[in-house]
């Protein structure tokens, strides 16, 4: 199960968060009224997208003993009809067969922050004093 906690105080948009013993900052650009001192929201959600995304294929190559050395993964969202929609370009690289290559194709598919993201999620909140 994963946690993490975050918090803004009076600066405009900065939020320190912190997840694993780990330390970040989130903000919005200039032009939105942050410093643009860390990620914006939405370059956390691809970033946690492209980082489960890459970790999954690499072990799961690596289980299966294929010479998958490395994993690129560029990711873009945008809103289209007030849905969003996130572009996921894989560059793997390694003496791959094409049958490898496609079997991961299907397995990028299946891994866990897609499948949330996919599925959705619900959110339970609760406001404390």
């Amino acid at each position: 199960m994963a946690q993490a906690h975050a918090h803004i105080g009076t600066e405009n948009f900065k939020t320190d968060i912190e997840a694993g013993g780990r330390a970040l900052i989130a903000d919005e650009p200039e032009s939105l009224g942050g410093k643009g001192a860390g990620f914006t929201p939405y370059e956390l959600l691809l970033s946690a997208l492209g980082a489960c995304s890459s970790i999954t294929l690499k072990m799961y190559a690596d289980r299966k003993g294929w010479p998958l050395t490395g994993v690129d993964v560029k990711l873009h969202h945008a809103k289209a009809d007030d849905r969003s929609v996130i572009t996921r370009t894989v560059t793997l690289t390694g003496d791959l067969s094409d049958d490898q290559r496609t079997r991961l194709a299907e397995v990028i598919e299946r891994t866990p922050v897609t499948r949330t993201l996919k599925e959705g999620a619900d959110i339970a909140t609760t406001f404390l004093s």
